[in-house]
Order: C-alpha cells, then sequence, then structure tokens
C-alpha cells in the first residue's frame, strides 16, 4: 500500500525559541520512505537524533519572525496488517523489561483511566490476541479521525466521551 503524508505549520515567533520536532517517518521492517521533503524557511541548523523509542527527532532553534516548516513523504506498507490470533496471553510480570515503557501512561494515552472501560470492551474474550482485537474493533467502530480536528491536551477525555456515548447505546 502506498501512503502520502503531510505537514504544513506556520509560527509568528517573538523571540529565538527551542523546538524539538517529530516530524519525519523512518523506514523499517513495516514501512519504507520512498521519497520525502523537509523543508525550513528561513533555514535554519538541525540536529537530528533518534529517541529511545526509535523515532526520528528533530532539535532547532527558531528565529524571530515568521518561521514555517514543511513536510512530506510517500510511504510503502505492507497491504495487511500482521494478525497472530494464535498469539497467547502473556502476564505482565513475565513480560521482557524492554516491553514495560509501552505499558506506563502518556498524555497520548492515560492507561492508568481506562482499565474500567478495557475491561467492559474486552468482555468475555480469552486472555491474549483476542483482547487486542476486540480493542482494536471498538476503536475503529467508535473513533474517527478528521484532519485539522485534534487537540492533543483532551484526546483521552474524547475517548472517554466516545466509550461513554457507546456504552449508553449498548446498555440501554
Amino acid at each position: 500500500m502506498r501512503l502520502y503524508t503531510s505537514c504544513d505549520l506556520a509560527f509568528e515567533i517573538p523571540a529565538p525559541t527551542p523546538f524539538v520536532l517529530m516530524l519525519r517517518p523512518r523506514s523499517g521492517a513495516q514501512q519504507w520512505i520512498t521519497r520525502e521533503e523537509y523543508r525550513l524557511v528561513p533555514s535554519v541548523a538541525v540536529c537530528e537524533f533518534t529517541d529511545n523509542y526509535g523515532n526520528l527527532c528533530q532539535r532547532l532553534v527558531a528565529p524571530r519572525g515568521t518561521f514555517t516548516m514543511y513536510t512530506s513523504a510517500e510511504v510503502v506498507t505492507a497491504d495487511h496488517v500482521d494478525q497472530a490470533p494464535e498469539a497467547a496471553f502473556v502476564e505482565v510480570q513475565n513480560l521482557p523489561d524492554v516491553e514495560l515503557s509501552y505499558l506506563l501512561p502518556s498524555r497520548y494515552c492515560e492507561s492508568d483511566r481506562f482499565g474500567q472501560m478495557a475491561t467492559e470492551i474486552t468482555a468475555g474474550q480469552p486472555a491474549g490476541y483476542a483482547q487486542v482485537a476486540a480493542i482494536v474493533t471498538w476503536l475503529r467502530a467508535n473513533i474517527g479521525f478528521a484532519p485539522g480536528s485534534s487537540n492533543v491536551p483532551d484526546c483521552s477525555d474524547r475517548l472517554r466521551a466516545a466509550y461513554q456515548r457507546a456504552s449508553k447505546y449498548r446498555y440501554g
């Protein structure tokens, strides 16, 4: 599958301002970047580093005045997502240390606030892959994305609101 992504940002900068960005996709086992453009106006020095999750991050200082960023990429991905219905449940205490960071809450997914919701969505499913599949199915049925509509500070609150709306219809 061939995907196209782009981002066009403009800022009025009152004083030189440091930025740490994550605007470049990376090639890897699941995707290949076939074309990429990264444009800063005015042009400034950029230092790129890879974070602990393998994301490409850019560090720069934007000058005073109008500062714009444009990125685009063409990405080739597999036509189908790998599935493993036979995957067994692994108890948290038996997970490899390297995987534990994915279970921690973040501002994007406050996992400590979704326990009850996840329990209800996965009710009746055998432990393991079937639970993950139930959550994916629920998300696809109840959560949509419209470009320009996201608001990072309230994204987890909107997820909970969608769950409450869906539960209202399901439970009466």
